[in-house]
């Protein structure tokens, strides 16, 4: 018996598809092959994707049992369920339990709303990848307008701190030298857990606890939500990367409180002032949204501007996508054509900012974790082209050569 897992969308999702590898690995041999597709939500191309690789698998592999989890069949489980091939479902919450994966186990999908706790699931490993990803949190309490994510991974709860500790030192015993830690919302963290440790509370101590562990990095991060003691490790803390992703969305505030966002433009770009004051060279990055409903082209352009005047060198855009039982669903919308228009723009607004970025970063001695390929990422998460392949996951340090908009070149590369 062999499983494979197809994994689409966030960092929690790859986490997550290599829990599900390691708890489908343990069954015996009388389970037939089996394609796992962990779907994505965030937008309708991304649903789109993942019923377009089902409709493949089941074309070219007739023979193969097929089952669907992750956050689309969370929404609609009855839809995914009816997709040719498509032998069994499963929730968000069944799809990290043991039994799920057990011969005659069926199909299941339950109520995540009232899923109150998030049990530590350690991963064994992450299919070749130079870092390793742990999950410290899950869902989300908040209603952002354009999301429908909380409603597929339920309320926010946190994995206590002695959980994520065990993860990182067996992941760091495993060899992995990178350690992300993610999760839905990882800003609220531990609001739900016994003396309310902040973010940056769990994150000292766990640095604290595991010394051997050389690199830590934060997935995407809220900017109304960054706390004192997250700010004192951006100050002080070596081994936690130089690199901040900013969950922006918008840099014109009436979108931002037609997304219900809980910061206004002056609060993200004083996110990332303080953020380059405390931490010289850090390298910030920011979801943004194009085409958001009711965007005009003056409300467009508010968010051009916050990216040249926060100089934004990493950029992660969307077009906006419509999600059926949000709010924004039902706004005025803005035409497809001028949302990808306008993602577009976004996009190569940033390039002169990553291009300043990068050349700042020549001559200087970089320590990076290589990964497949040939490539890389610095402590900054720029990319690098190495001079030489070597084996994933090494620490080392090289010279950084050249540099342009799309990342540097080691020396002698």
């Amino acid at each position: 018996m062999t499983t494979e897992v197809l994994t689409f969308g966030c960092r929690l999702n790859a986490y997550e598809s290599a829990v599900i590898s390691d708890l489908a690995a343990g069954q015996p041999d009388t389970v037939p092959d089996t394609v796992v597709v962990n779907t994505c939500a965030v937008t309708a191309e991304a649903e789109r994707q993942c019923r377009k690789a089902i409709r493949r698998l089941h074309r070219d592999r007739p023979g193969v049992r097929i089952v669907a989890t992750g956050c689309a069949v969370q929404l609609d489980p009855a839809a995914w369920a009816a997709l040719p091939g498509v032998d069994r479902v499963l929730g968000n919450a069944e799809k990290l339990r043991p039994e799920s994966w057990a011969p005659g186990a069926r199909a299941s999908v339950s109520d995540i709303m009232a899923v109150r706790e998030v049990a530590p699931h350690l991963a064994a490993g992450f299919d070749g990848r130079a870092r390793a990803f742990v999950e410290i949190q899950q869902g989300c309490d908040h209603r952002c307008t354009f999301c429908i994510i909380p409603f597929a991974r339920g309320p926010s709860r946190s994995v206590p701190p002695g959980g994520i500790v065990q993860q990182v030192r067996t992941l760091v015993a495993a060899g992995y030298k990178e350690i992300v830690l993610t999760g839905v919302d990882i800003s609220s963290y531990g609001a739900d857990l016994p003396g309310r440790p902040s973010l940056g509370t769990m994150v000292r101590r766990l640095l604290a606890l595991v010394p051997e562990l050389p690199r830590l990095r934060l997935s995407s991060l809220d900017p109304a939500a960054m706390g004192p003691a997250l700010w004192d490790l951006i100050a002080d803390e070596p081994r936690l990367m130089p690199h901040l992703h900013l969950s922006v969305q918008a840099g014109s505030d009436l979108i931002l409180r037609r997304m219900r966002r809980r910061h206004g433009r002056d609060g993200a770009l004083a996110v990332i002032d303080r953020a380059r004051m405390l931490r010289p060279g850090i390298a910030i990055g920011a979801d943004l949204i194009a085409g958001f409903p009711t965007e005009t082209e003056a409300l467009f352009r508010d968010t051009l501007a916050f990216v040249d005047e926060a100089a934004l060198p990493y950029l992660h855009v969307f077009a906006y996508s419509e999600r059926p039982g949000t709010p924004a669903a039902r706004m005025p919308a803005v035409p497809d054509a001028e949302r990808r228009e306008r993602a577009a723009r976004l996009r190569a607004a940033a390039l002169p900012h990553a291009a300043a970025f990068h050349a700042e970063l020549v001559g200087r001695t970089v320590q990076v974790v290589a990964e497949r390929g040939g490539g890389s990422h610095t402590e900054h998460f720029a990319p690098i082209q190495l001079a030489q392949a070597v084996p994933p996951g090494t620490l080392l340090a090289v010279r950084v050569a050249a540099a342009d908009a799309a990342g540097l070149h080691a020396a002698g590369s």
